[in-house]
């Protein structure tokens, strides 16, 4: 698929607005932009005189048509803008890889994790080491009608190719069907129970596969971002909280840094700056405001966790829609206004899903920064 989207005409412009997008829709393919610079230089611009030519000199008249083409050419790079990758185009590429195993951690359908494993060159397991894990959450809106753990398989691939393990967790979300007419679910406390113990469940396989429990880094992209951050805020939740009595949360699974990846952190703030992305509601079926007496933000949005002690890296595509920089900002002024020092890395011309694409310049970039942490480096 083309990482190039067509641009189409919206329905609510008026004909006579429509002469003049034709020329822009035109100008998304090179081939129609070339053809329509010639023949916008070589017969429009050379024929183009203001219509009151007489009160105006000659110098007048040229820094007009100047002033002129380089508006209508801002507007032009404006409307033709290169479009950034969409998560079908993740999605529907080409040879998916695989994990070494998918090992469930609770009863549902949707409680499991897939564990990836790095392999000699041979294709065998690498055992003779423990390997260091990156527990990895996918994102999609905290929705179980966005794709799930398959929209970061390549990511994981990436990152076992640099060799540690990858346990990539999966988890029910808002709108998730019960298994079973007696299950009971809501996304609070539920999808936050999911991901603690499915950290939790590393415990179990460390012996197993020869896991590394002393180097662990959470990492997530978007709403992922947001639950990969909370994985290492669990230390930080009151203990009146009802997430709180979590399997093991009262020692919770030690993580040694978190890396977020457009990371939707603060879910008041994203409450409002990405309800059109996520759904208006999303926030509130997350952290079930509508039978909640308390804050209920308190133990679900990581800010009001803060500070966590431990490194923190923020990702930010500059072109990201979804969750755009001021995100990031915004957790690292909350961060140091508790004294905690946060890293923040914005890539320039990235879109969101740029970001768990490892075969482009920014997943590149994450599959290093996520990496660096694992092993302590700058």
């Amino acid at each position: 698929m083309s990482r190039l989207s067509r641009l189409t005409m919206p329905s609510t412009l008026k004909p006579h607005h429509r002469l003049f997008f034709v020329p822009l829709l035109l100008c998304t393919r090179p081939w129609g932009f070339r053809i329509f610079m010639r023949i916008f230089f070589r017969i429009f611009m050379a024929r183009f005189t203001i219509p009151f030519t007489a009160p105006f000199t000659a110098p007048f008249r040229t820094l007009f048509n100047t002033v002129f083409i380089v508006i209508f050419m801002l507007a032009i790079t404006t409307m033709t803008e290169a479009q950034t990758l969409k998560f079908k185009d993740i999605n529907d590429r080409a040879n998916r890889p695989t994990p070494t195993h998918k090992i469930a951690y609770g009863n549902h359908a949707d409680q499991y994790g897939e564990l990836w494993l790095p392999e000699t060159k041979n294709g065998a397991q690498n055992t003779a080491q423990k390997l260091p894990v990156v527990i990895l959450v996918h994102g999609g809106c905290w929705r179980a009608d966005l794709p799930g753990p398959e929209l970061v398989a390549f990511l994981a691939d990436a990152l076992r190719r640099e060799g540690v393990a990858v346990w990539s967790i999966t988890y029910r979300r808002v709108g998730t069907k019960p298994s079973a007419p007696s299950e009971k679910f809501s996304p609070y406390p539920d999808t936050f129970f999911d991901v603690a113990n499915a950290a939790d469940k590393l415990n179990d396989l460390a012996a197993t596969f020869n896991l590394d429990l002393t180097r662990v880094v959470t990492t997530g992209h978007s709403a992922g971002g947001h639950l990969a951050m909370w994985l290492a805020a669990r230390p930080r939740l009151p203990k009146d909280s009802p997430l709180y009595v979590a399997k093991d949360t009262t020692k919770p699974l030690a993580i040694n840094a978190t890396v977020g990846i457009a990371s939707l952190s603060d879910l008041e703030y994203t409450k409002i700056a990405s309800a059109q992305a996520c759904g208006e509601d999303t926030v509130d079926l997350l952290v079930d405001s509508k039978n909640r007496k308390d804050n209920v933000y308190r133990d679900t949005s990581v800010p009001l966790l803060l500070p966590l002690n431990l490194p923190q890296t923020l990702i930010s595509g500059s072109l990201d829609k979804i969750a755009a920089p001021a995100h990031a900002l915004r957790y690292r002024e909350n961060a140091a206004a508790k004294a905690e020092t946060v890293s923040l890395i914005t890539i320039e011309g990235s879109g969101h899903f740029e970001l768990i694409a490892p075969w482009t310049a920014p997943g590149k970039l994450v599959v290093e920064t996520i990496v660096a942490a694992l092993l302590n480096k700058k």
